[in-house]
């Protein structure tokens, strides 16, 4: 089991100005071995407030990112476990030792947050996103875009390069991890309501999240992504060319091509598993 004492802190703060320092002080109580804050290009005065909270801080030249912060925070951390958080005071710092104590008998561990801390139109994505995920990956994810967790340093180096830039880093650790055979948990904990305002664009970012579903998924299991598309075709190819041969007597040329396309689709997810197995072997 982990400890504060053995866990880095890495918080991206882009423009935090206002929440930064309120969260820094709630994590020193906590005893952690380090805080790092990563000043992602901010043009307000988030560094200075973190580092005269008592954190270290990390500075990008301009602004990279979300998850482009996450990697420098991560790379940066000297503890073998690292926690992920937020600067805008959504994610309460007593809740930590939830995320941080099962790390050692799990990977990563995931703060997942109830519908009553989530907007409706937020709740409403997030379903959608929980649902495809699930059923991708064969597991439930009670939450997929949550930035409170707490992982193996290893664990999260290991699927870095896989990260995005942008803010959908939170759900491609949590599917790479769950499908490369890690050991991920989720904690119910409590949302609060944040300092300033959100730099998610729904539509654009919604958009990304489903993106990175299917590729995560398709690089660890494509035949989950492959068969059910191979599947359909075939499927819809033999009923429609049935019917045509009860009705009139002929098989035609639109069922011969539905029915190809499912066997071209099938062998085309054959392959892939076979390139993920090896990729798994290396």
């Amino acid at each position: 089991m982990a400890e504060t004492l053995d866990t880095t802190v890495v918080i991206p703060a882009f423009n935090e100005a206002d929440g930064i320092v309120a969260t820094v002080q709630g994590l020193k109580t906590q005893g952690f071995a380090e805080i790092l804050v990563i000043d992602d290009g901010s043009t307000d005065e988030t560094a200075v407030r973190a580092e005269g909270a008592g954190a270290r801080v990390v500075r990008h030249p301009y602004n990279k990112g979300n998850g482009a912060a996450v990697k420098t925070g991560i790379l940066a951390a000297s503890s073998r476990v690292v926690l992920l958080m937020d600067a805008d005071t959504q994610h309460d710092p007593t809740e930590a030792s939830k995320l941080v104590g099962p790390i050692g008998a799990y990977d990563m561990v995931i703060g997942a947050r109830t519908l009553a801390d989530q907007t409706m139109l937020r709740a409403a994505g997030n379903a959608i996103f929980r649902a495809l995920a699930s059923w991708l990956t064969g597991r439930p994810i009670p939450d997929l875009t949550s930035g409170y967790r707490a992982a193996k340093r290893e664990a999260l180096v290991d699927v870095l390069h896989l990260l995005p830039n942008g803010f959908s880093y939170p759900t491609t650790s949590c599917l790479a991890l769950l499908k490369s055979g890690q050991s991920v948990l989720f904690v119910p904990i409590t949302a609060r309501v944040r300092v300033g305002s959100s730099k998610i664009r729904p539509l654009q970012d919604g958009f990304r999240f489903i993106l990175i579903i299917f590729k995560i998924v398709t690089l660890y299991a494509p035949l989950r992504v492959f068969a059910p598309i191979a599947c359909l075709a075939m499927g819809t190819g033999v009923v429609y060319g049935i019917w045509n041969v009860l009705n009139f007597d002929k098989i035609p040329m639109g069922a011969a091509l539905l029915i190809q396309l499912g066997v071209v689709v099938f062998l085309f997810g054959l392959i892939s598993e076979q390139i993920a197995s090896l990729q798994d072997r290396r």
